[in-house]
C-alpha cells in the first residue's frame, strides 16, 4: 500500500479501485400496511445483514416503523445497487412470510410482501456543492 494512504475502515480498497459507496434505502410493505413489530424488525435486520454479507456489503444502520424500513448500506462497486435491493427484498419477504405466516397474513395477502418500488439515495462524503467546486477548480492544462 502506498505510504500516502492511511488505513481507513470506511474506504474500500480493491486491486484497481478505491471507493466509498453508501446508499440510503427505504422499503415499504405492499399497500403500506403496518405489518412490522419490534420482533419482525429485529428479524428483518438480521436477514438483511446476512444478505449484505453475501454481497460483500455491510449494513451500517437499520431501523423502521410499522409501515417502512430504512437501511444504510456500504457496498462495493462490483455490486449493482438494483441487484442488491432485489435480493434484500426477495430474501427478507420469503423468510418473514415463512417464519411469521399468521401475523403477515393479517396485513398482507397474495404472494407479495414488499411494494415493488423503493427509495434509494447515494450518501456520504462531501455535499454536492463542495464536490462541484472541487471539480471546477482543477487546473486544466493549457
Amino acid at each position: 500500500m502506498s505510504p500516502r494512504w492511511e488505513p481507513n475502515p470506511h474506504i474500500r480498497r480493491g486491486r484497481s479501485v478505491v471507493c466509498r459507496l453508501h446508499a440510503h434505502l427505504v422499503f415499504v410493505p405492499k399497500y403500506r400496511r403496518g405489518v412490522f413489530t419490534d420482533e419482525l424488525l429485529r428479524r428483518c435486520e438480521a436477514i438483511m445483514i446476512e444478505v449484505c454479507d453475501n454481497f460483500d456489503a455491510r449494513l451500517v444502520e437499520f431501523n423502521g416503523e410499522d409501515d417502512h424500513v430504512h437501511l444504510l448500506v456500504h457496498y462495493p462497486p462490483k455490486v449493482a445497487l438494483s441487484v442488491l435491493v432485489n435480493s434484500l427484498k426477495g430474501v427478507s419477504a420469503r423468510l418473514l412470510r415463512k417464519e411469521y405466516p399468521a401475523h403477515v397474513r393479517k396485513y398482507l395477502w397474495g404472494d407479495h410482501f414488499w411494494s415493488p418500488s423503493y427509495f434509494a439515495a447515494s450518501c456520504g462524503g462531501a455535499p454536492l456543492a463542495i464536490i462541484k467546486e472541487y471539480i471546477e477548480i482543477q487546473k486544466r492544462p493549457d
